[in-house]
């Protein structure tokens, strides 16, 4: 999902393995009349199915001078619905021991929720009718302003979210850049007039996501959800293209003995085949604790205490972030070393590397394949940010179809760029 979002609730992670005759699954996809994506896999060993909804607004369709309208909005929309108010509503929620959950980032929102098969015609309309008839009400503004400040306000003791938060807000210069939490002057200016009035320019079916998973039928799923969501009207506001602002290094001053250490530079986009091979290449880089980055800024040099280095994406445009906390003392080498790790990736990788990253990322989609939250999720990205759902089996076979010699070309032939580099920390700090 595209960029850091703000608040993750107790999504569904319902999983049991499947049988191996079953691993082999193609997602149904369809477009209802008001132009909801729906995809769906069945998982038929489950008891339970999942749901995601996305859609397309975030911080980058704010209106300037109101930075926080999509978070409040977020927000906002889980406070009561049709005729069950805030209390009602989340009530009705545990009646049915659903778990539900969501966030809001820089292009989109989303809204989520696992529940028993069984309850599939009581729980989806509880999760549409905060889309299709939020009841905004007054009385709940206030404590969903309220709660959005106080994220805003707790970056100060999270220092590595407000790192990444600066780090972006330099590296990209479109609307993406802008923080997902908001800003304290926007929060402070919003008034439930004015997020009701974006909603009618946000909230809507056409260029939503909603994606399923688990233990039912095609057919009980298509009739739910036409039933839930069919009535759903409103508009929507194109998400503008991404722009990355020129190269340059940037110190944020912050009371703190430690200094967090962030780099961005763009990478593969999202679900191409070059992501593929690119990923492979992150993973000897900071996969695991055999890893590059790991080994030798940690543990070699013993100069910090945490290091890494991960892939994002926002729609048609992939980003990597770099991230070590260090001392004042040690920030200049740490970044040196960085840096050095980042261009000695041309030179190739080892065998034993290669084959190790390779197994932990099918590891990872092997686990990601048993569980019905971590599917719905999957299907809702891969629909949105790439307009088409990928199987399990398709994006195992391009793995596998990689190997170390065309990984080693791939690097010799595409030298990561110059990062964006932003640090936080004590005033006096000075790298060169």
């Amino acid at each position: 999902m595209s960029g850091n979002p703000v608040r993750t609730g107790a999504s569904a992670a319902v999983g049991a393995s499947p049988p191996p005759e079953t691993t082999t699954r193609e997602p149904i996809v369809v477009t209802l009349d008001n132009g909801l994506r729906v995809v769906y896999e069945s998982m038929p060993w489950l008891p339970a199915v999942s749901a995601s909804l996305v859609m397309p607004f975030g911080s980058a369709t704010d209106p300037v001078g109101l930075e926080g309208t999509a978070n409040v909005l977020h927000e906002w929309l889980q406070r009561g619905a049709g005729e069950l108010d805030s209390r009602g509503h989340s009530d009705a929620l545990e009646d049915l021991g659903a778990r539900r959950g969501g966030a809001s980032s820089r292009e989109s929102s989303s809204l989520s929720l696992s529940f028993l098969e069984s309850e599939l015609d009581a729980a989806l309309p509880l999760l549409a009718s905060m889309v299709t008839a939020p009841r905004f009400d007054t009385s709940e503004f206030e404590s969903a302003r309220e709660l959005a400040l106080q994220e805003l306000d707790s970056l100060d003791d999270a220092p590595t979210q407000r790192l990444f938060d600066e780090l972006l807000a330099r590296f990209l210069a479109s609307p993406q850049g802008r923080s997902a939490y908001g800003t304290a002057a926007g929060l402070a200016a919003l008034t439930p007039d004015g997020v009701r009035e974006a909603a009618t320019r946000v909230l809507g079916a056409d260029g939503a996501v909603l994606a399923l998973a688990g233990g039912s039928d095609w057919a009980s799923i298509e009739r739910a959800v036409t039933s839930a969501f069919g009535s759903w009207r409103g508009a929507t506001t194109p998400i503008p293209p991404v722009a990355v602002a020129p190269v340059a290094r940037h110190h944020v001053v912050a009371e703190s003995s430690q200094v967090q250490i962030g780099l961005a530079f763009p990478s593969a986009e999202p679900g191409t085949d070059e992501s593929i091979v690119y990923n492979l290449a992150l993973g000897v880089l900071s996969g695991s604790m055999g890893s590059r980055l790991f080994t030798e800024v940690r543990e070699k040099r013993g100069l910090v205490y945490s290091v890494s280095a991960f892939s994002r994406g926002l729609r048609g445009f992939g980003y990597t972030i770099g991230y070590a906390g260090t001392t004042p003392e040690r920030a200049d080498e740490t970044l040196s070393v960085f840096l050095a790790e980042l261009e000695r990736l041309t030179e190739g990788v080892s065998a034993d590397e290669f084959d190790r990253a390779r197994t932990g990322i099918l590891s990872s989609l092997v686990m990601q394949g048993e569980s019905s939250g971590a599917t719905a999720a999957r299907l809702a990205s891969d629909m949105y940010m790439l307009g088409r759902a990928r199987t399990l089996d398709e994006i195992r076979s391009r793995i596998e179809a990689v190997d170390l010699a065309t990984l080693n070309d791939y690097l010799a032939a595409n030298p990561l760029p110059t990062p964006m580099v932003v640090t936080l920390g004590p005033g006096a700090l000075e790298l060169a």
